[in-house]
């Protein structure tokens, strides 16, 4: 038998409900907003973390928030690659998709990535619906390059089935395949769709997910990490080249949604347990964010968004 007494917690009552009521800012800040998620990486191998993650997501809903989740699976297309016996290559980060591989492509991410995250998501309720970004012409694309076969970049992206299923409260889960000018299908780069996205629907916020803690100043300086820049900062750093190739996606995708009326951007951890409320939902955040407006950085440089700045942020409701 335990007692009370014998759970008792490392903080005290008091300071629990303090933290608690310091999140009231931040949880009104992303009510009734658009959140666009990119999802993939480990945290969506591992089942324990992708677990996690949907509950995080479904959190998000519960409190008013209007989730699109944008999804890759490069570790299970590989899988099937393998199986088939095709070969697995990348050039400049992106993967080589012949038309053979695009068939693999196209089963893995729609047929079985798509609908595992929505059945992870739907055992809380019928709150989740899965989206090819075929349907409904969703994402229109082209060839990106001739040597990377069937991978495409994003011409246009057609918000009316993804409004529609937010209306009726539902949250999209968008796999990243796109139908093709050319009358086939092509795969995108999950990163850049959910830029692209994200700026088609005027999304408040877009959150990339990965295996690493956000952007460093230098990778191999895990002290580096970069917690704030502006959309002016991001692009001189793309423009000098001093950001590693995995990382190139992402922050390209940044900037995408960034320009099209994305107030932040987000690259955080998915492998850490909870990053994404920690990120959302605290002043210290654990990951990188990118500010549209110069005037939202310096948001972020008071220490604590409660008293008046709080006040600011309600009044002005500029979250």
């Amino acid at each position: 038998m335990k007692y009370a007494r014998d759970l008792a917690p490392a903080l005290t009552n008091e300071q629990l409900g303090e933290q608690l009521y310091e999140t009231l800012p931040w949880v009104k800040s992303i009510t009734g907003k658009t959140v666009v998620i990119k999802y993939g990486g480990a945290a969506m191998v591992d089942a324990d973390l992708r677990e996690k993650v949907m509950g995080d997501i479904l959190l998000l809903k519960i409190i008013g928030a209007r989730v699109v989740i944008v999804h890759g699976g490069g570790a299970a297309i590989n899988e099937a690659l393998g199986h088939y016996d095709l070969p697995v290559e990348f050039k400049g980060g992106q993967r080589v998709t012949t038309p053979e591989a695009m068939e693999i492509v196209r089963e893995v991410l729609v047929g079985k990535v798509n609908q595992e995250l929505v059945a992870a998501l739907n055992k809380h309720g019928a709150v989740a619906v899965g989206v090819s970004g075929s349907d409904g012409g969703t994402i229109l694309a082209e060839q990106l390059d001739p040597e990377l076969g069937r991978v495409g970049k994003v011409c246009q992206v057609n918000t009316d089935y993804l409004e529609t299923l937010l209306e009726n409260d539902y949250i999209p889960v968008v796999a990243t395949v796109a139908q093709g000018t050319d009358g086939g299908f092509f795969n995108i780069n999950a990163d850049l769709a959910a830029g692209h996205i994200a700026a088609a629907i005027h999304a408040h916020k877009a959150i990339f997910l990965t295996d690493v803690d956000g952007l460093y100043a230098d990778f191999a300086d895990k002290t580096s990490l970069i917690s704030n820049l502006t959309l002016d900062e991001t692009e001189g750093l793309l423009r000098a080249g001093e950001v590693s190739k995995g990382m190139i996606p992402k922050l390209e995708a940044c900037v995408t949604a960034l320009k099209g009326g994305v107030y932040r951007a987000h690259i955080i951890n998915g492998t850490t347990p909870h990053s994404l409320l920690v990120e959302l939902f605290t002043s210290t955040g654990v990951g990188t964010v990118m500010h549209s407006t110069l005037e939202s950085y310096e948001f972020d440089q008071h220490p604590h968004p409660v008293g008046a700045f709080a006040s600011r942020l309600v009044e002005t409701e500029e979250w």
